[in-house]
């Protein structure tokens, strides 16, 4: 009987058709690891399901791919005997195959959810409750692709460029990884999608631009064609290959092609215009957020990646200049890669942890940082050897983007919890070890200390996810923590703003008798004892962030957006953007 494999490899698109070995050189394949299971056709497994069928022409492509043979796991589209992943005839021939088109976005999408679940420690659910995120590699006849939280699925587009060449968004590592990054986040918080102030909408598009940057930079193929290597992939089979200090200055490696998202798409949709987003090369403004065109959610979003990757190409180079030189040789290129890999797992951990440690209604981008820093000083106390939290608070404080006045430490993180006036938390009405794995029990401790917690009683509560991670610091040590995630909702009369939440005067266009629904919540962070560690949020009757709120609404149309609406919002703000 065959071993059982933890993991099987599947060959890709390693970025996207744009990215060659050179000007007219071969396209840059990989086989990548996921997690092995025996798939159904489709390819279908325990989390993905491939429904590949295309609205536009009214039919359906036949799975043909066989994924195992007994025991053994196949990878269907792996190089045939004599071939290799950049022979001409072979890209051409999967190229040509809807069948290959599935296995990237199945492969994609189960490596995405992989970096999730490992970062996080536990196992990370979709938000339509259910078990499969469906994915339709040729959904229709557009140049669009966009997660769709009703459909529980991922719809990838097509179109045609000028010479009639047809472009798959299908095919595009940059673009399957941010939309599945799309589907996790609304998994991990849901209320994210609900109208709120300018920021919580930018950042589901600009964190899904993050891992997916980073996410491509554990694959040494791609990091080196995205140098400028054209040797034989990945250049890193020979004994020793060298790069040359020109080609991984800061300057440089922002001007790559590996820092933009959706290159060839962008390329083929706007006119030459190049990728879809190029954020590394935004330069740092302390008040860019201000400027008129950062209130649409795309450009926004821009700006938190244009902060991560400009931290991530610091750190980098920092990590590269360390490596010492072969003369006018320059640097090992293994090595380089090897720095770059490392720098960009670090970095996509931190900003995932992060997750946990953020407010689950109403984000703001420095709640976010908070948020992130607070995550990676929890596991790694020591960040003296290369300082990737100063880098990173440097690189977004450059763009305005600093921890919360007030709310945070002098190192930008969220303070330890504690309690509300002269109030302690009452432990002995609540069972140990149900309040860290039952929601009803967690609840009855929330509702028991929310005096010390700071929960107010007016609006509806509701604990909607207790999740319990296990993380392993760089020691080896075991980290468990259990993250309870609240939500409060509450219907306020104009008078009710003014009396209860402080808002005096009403903001301009609402009156005593006018009404409107307020969102708050946080999550509480318990510690391996089953003890309050931290408690971040925002508060339900916070009058100053509802006004805010309030006002961000009316001004941009928002404050009567049904419930279901902004479920559709990806798709509708997708298309904004390229038909833009």
């Amino acid at each position: 009987m065959a071993a059982l494999q933890p993991v099987r490899k599947l060959t890709i698109v390693a970025k996207d058709p744009g990215l060659r070995l050179g000007p007219k050189g071969p396209m840059v394949f990989a086989q990548v690891d996921v997690p092995a299971e025996i798939l159904a056709p489709g390819p279908t497994g325990y989390r993905v399901k491939v429904v590949d069928y295309n609205a536009t022409e009214r039919r359906a492509y036949a799975a043909r791919q066989r994924y195992q043979d007994d025991d053994t796991l196949l990878d269907p589209f792996a190089p045939g005997e004599g071939e290799a992943l950049t022979d001409p005839d072979y890209q051409a021939r999967v190229m040509a195959d809807p069948n290959f088109h599935a296995q990237n976005c199945y492969a994609i999408a189960m490596r995405t959810l992989g970096l999730f679940e490992r970062a996080l420690g536990r196992r990370v659910g979709w938000s339509s409750g259910g078990h499969q995120l469906h994915i339709a590699p040729h959904a229709f006849a557009l140049a669009n692709a966009f997660y769709s939280e009703p459909d529980r699925a991922l719809m990838f587009g097509y179109f045609f460029d000028d010479a009639g060449k047809p472009v798959f968004t299908a095919l595009s590592h940059d673009v399957v990884a941010h939309e599945t990054t799309h589907a996790v986040l609304d998994g991990l918080r849901s209320r994210y999608t609900e109208p709120s102030g300018p920021d919580q909408a930018a950042f589901h598009e600009g964190f899904a631009d993050i891992v997916a940057i980073l996410s491509i930079f554990s694959l040494p193929e791609v990091v080196a064609a995205g140098l400028g290597v054209t040797a034989k992939l990945p250049g890193l089979g020979e004994p020793l290959a060298f790069i040359t200090t020109d080609k991984v200055t800061s300057e440089a490696i922002r001007a790559s092609i590996l820092l933009g998202i959706g290159a060839e798409i962008g390329m083929a949709s706007g006119g030459g215009r190049g990728a879809l987003r190029q954020s590394v090369k935004m330069e740092p403004r302390a008040d860019i957020l201000d400027d008129p065109e950062m209130a649409e959610a795309h450009n926004r979003g821009e700006v938190v990646v244009a902060a991560m990757t400009r931290a991530f190409v610091e750190l980098w180079t920092t990590r590269i200049s360390h490596l010492g030189t072969f003369g006018s040789r320059g640097y090992n290129l293994a090595a380089v890669v090897e720095e770059g890999a490392k720098t960009a797992a670090q970095l996509l951990q931190m900003a995932i942890r992060a997750i946990d440690y953020c407010p689950p209604t109403d984000l703001d981008f420095g709640q976010f940082l908070a948020s992130l820093l607070t995550a990676d000083r929890e596991l790694v106390p020591d960040d003296s050897r290369f300082g990737y939290r100063a880098s990173v608070r440097k690189s977004f404080a450059d763009f305005g983007i600093v921890p919360p006045v007030g709310q945070t430490d002098a190192e930008g993180c969220w303070p330890h919890f504690v309690p509300k006036g002269k109030k302690e938390l009452r432990y002995s009405r609540s069972n140990a070890e149900a309040l860290t794995r039952d929601v009803d029990e967690c609840f009855r401790f929330l509702w028991e200390n929310r005096d010390p917690l700071g929960i107010t009683e007016r609006g509806y509560t509701q604990v909607v996810s207790l999740d319990t991670s296990l993380r392993i610091d760089p020691d080896g040590i075991p980290f468990r923590e259990t993250i309870c995630q609240y939500v409060q909702l509450g219907h306020f009369f104009g008078a009710e703003l003014m009396s209860i939440c402080k808002i005096d005067p009403l903001p301009d266009g609402f009156t005593t008798k006018s009404s409107a629904d307020l969102f708050g919540g946080g999550v509480v962070v318990f510690d391996q004892y089953g003890r309050v560690k931290y408690h971040i949020g925002n508060g339900l009757i916070d009058g100053s962030r509802q006004k805010r709120r309030l006002e961000y609404l009316r001004d941009t149309g928002q404050l009567r957006v049904q419930r279901g609406d902004e479920r559709n919002r990806f798709a509708n703000l997708h298309l904004a953007r390229i038909g833009g």
